[in-house]
């Protein structure tokens, strides 16, 4: 699909959702999809995803102004009524298992990842730099003449230095990362906290207080790195409530090694395959939705690594 792509020029976005999707049916339902040429259920699964994505992100005024739900502006409701037989048709399942397999592993295992690689990705074309440190690393550890084997990746300490570093600038769940509920009246920091607030830590302030992170507004991936040999020693997985951007506890999101596995094995091999330049101005503007995404899809120009090499 990247080798495919038209003039050398790539709908990030676009082309990883795709790749996503098609890496989470294959993991969930055992079903592989070609993506070099259309595919009508593909498109539908994409739209069905799309749709889901921005009824879950919704802000629905019917909640905050119970006045308005007679009129319904949104239409909320209908749609979701509407989407579920859809996605239903696509497997069989009880309600309460198609709930559980498609939110946690289509729906969020499909945007989740794209979304972070895009991410990953604008910063590499952003700092050339960088791209060119992960790039020698990989060389070192795998060399041209093959291909990047998730084996390789423990040994590729900038790159998991990388991920970690653009987690901390663009967590994709920025404010759902431990949504609580008080159960009684609180007062937290001198602020009344009513019975059945929902509270929402806002992971991506904690990840730019000067407080916490040195220069917090700085691309550096090293300081997540002890040395330039060393390990990469911080963990992303709910150890250091610093950064915990699948939360944290018995409530973490589940799915949080097989994401940054995937992701991390993403990487590498684009990385590893291709060198990433700037289509045009890189905006790093975000967009909360469900995930805390670029407001303009990424448009890169890519040229193969390994087929130029010696």
């Amino acid at each position: 699909m990247f080798k495919n792509s038209p003039n050398d020029v790539l709908r990030v976005r676009e082309a990883l959702k795709l790749a996503s999707l098609n890496n989470m049916m294959c993991s969930v339902f055992g079903k592989i999809y070609d993506l070099d040429s259309f595919n009508l259920e593909t498109e539908e699964l994409m739209k069905l995803i799309d749709e889901g994505y921005e009824l879950f992100g919704m802000l629905n005024w019917s909640d905050h102004f119970s006045w308005s739900a007679k009129f319904n502006p949104q239409r909320i409701k209908y749609r979701c009524s509407e989407l579920v037989p859809k996605v239903n048709r696509f497997r069989k399942i009880s309600r309460s298992d198609m709930i559980a397999v498609l939110w946690e592993m289509i729906f969020r295992g499909t945007d989740a990842v794209a979304v972070l690689v895009e991410w990953i990705l604008a910063r590499m074309v952003l700092h050339p730099d960088a791209q060119s440190k992960v790039q020698v690393e990989k060389d070192s550890v795998v060399r041209r003449s093959r291909a990047v084997t998730e084996s390789d990746i423990s040994e590729m300490i900038y790159l998991s230095a990388v991920v970690k570093e653009v987690l901390r600038l663009h967590p994709p769940g920025a404010l759902l990362s431990w949504s609580r509920l008080a159960i009684t009246d609180t007062t937290v920091d001198g602020y009344h906290v009513p019975a059945g607030t929902t509270a929402m830590v806002n992971m991506w302030v904690i990840t730019r207080d000067a407080y916490v992170w040195a220069d917090p507004l700085r691309f550096k991936p090293k300081r997540f790195m002890n040395n330039a040999h060393s390990d990469v020693y911080f963990s992303v997985l709910g150890s250091d409530t610093r950064l915990t951007p699948f939360g944290f506890g018995r409530r973490s999101f589940p799915g949080k090694t097989l994401g940054l596995t995937t992701v991390t094995f993403w990487v590498s091999t684009l990385l590893h395959e291709f060198e990433f330049e700037p289509n045009s101005n890189v905006d790093l503007s975000e967009v909360l939705k469900l995930s805390c995404e670029m407001t303009y899809p990424l448009m890169v120009k890519i040229r193969s690594r390994r087929a130029t090499s010696n």
